[in-house]
């Protein structure tokens, strides 16, 4: 019996996340799309995604709160079937601010949203695919930042810590997993076209810094949905703990 591939995409409701959705779906994945608040957008490409003829639910809950993970994972288990690929995208990006002016507030938000929330769905998904625990494997694809390797000095040093965190958490988990059948990578995207730099205060920042990219454009989401793909899928059999930097050059 052939298991069936199934998908779980955290933030899934816009942006990268729901370009994940598309590409996996695409690719003959059951889908759940994990959101925290637009129940319009989940809703609509719940259903476009039904129309491409793929299984698909929308599961609204908080990836950074443990008991909202474990019920998103438990309806997948009930709806979809066991996860076979994870994609921790859930994160938010806020208002652009030197360190020296942001609140212990601000940066506790960030991290437990961006950091907490890969650590919690990680964990669940760990506990369902490890053949160590009677699973068949899977893939946990991290949603990184070109930022934790940049720093974004002068506007988002929070986010880019909670970035360089997922990736020593990518890292980490990859060789932890390696001999029980997960493999772990990430993406570290950089100035791609997305409504969250609206969040930042700057929707046109994109345009702004294009010329600094030596592709000379900014990215599309699905171009980083492709490498998404391509890392949950078998094709990447043998590449785990690795990143691969959709950033244009920078």
């Amino acid at each position: 019996m052939i298991e069936p591939k199934v998908a779980i995409v955290t933030g899934g409701s816009r942006g990268i996340g729901a370009e994940a959705v598309r590409v996996l779906a695409k690719a003959g994945y059951a889908v759940c799309i994990n959101y925290v608040s637009n129940d319009e957008a989940a809703q609509d490409l719940e259903a476009e995604i039904k129309e491409l003829g793929a299984r698909c639910i929308s599961v609204k809950a908080d990836a950074s709160i443990e008991a909202d993970v474990e019920r998103l994972f438990d309806t997948v288990d009930r709806e979809l079937g066991t996860v076979t690929v994870l994609v921790n995208n859930a994160g938010i990006l806020m208002k652009q601010s030197r360190l020296e002016d942001l609140s212990i507030e601000r940066f506790t938000r960030v991290l437990n949203t961006n950091v907490l929330s890969c650590f919690l769905c990680s964990k669940q998904a760990v506990k369902r695919m490890s053949t160590k625990h009677g699973g068949v494997g899977g893939a946990i694809v991290n949603v990184s930042s070109g930022a934790a390797k940049s720093g974004s000095p002068n506007e988002y040093v929070d986010y880019a810590s909670s970035k360089g965190a997922m990736d020593t958490l990518t890292r980490g988990l990859a060789m932890e997993v390696a001999g029980e059948g997960i493999r772990v990578n990430g993406v570290r995207p950089a100035l791609i076209y997305t409504d969250m730099h609206a969040s930042g205060g700057e929707a046109a920042r994109v345009d702004r810094l294009s010329s600094i990219i030596p592709l000379q454009r900014g990215g599309q989401p699905q171009e980083v949905a492709e490498a998404i793909l391509w890392l949950a899928s078998d094709k990447s059999s043998f590449v785990t703990g690795s990143f691969i930097d959709t950033t244009g050059g920078l």
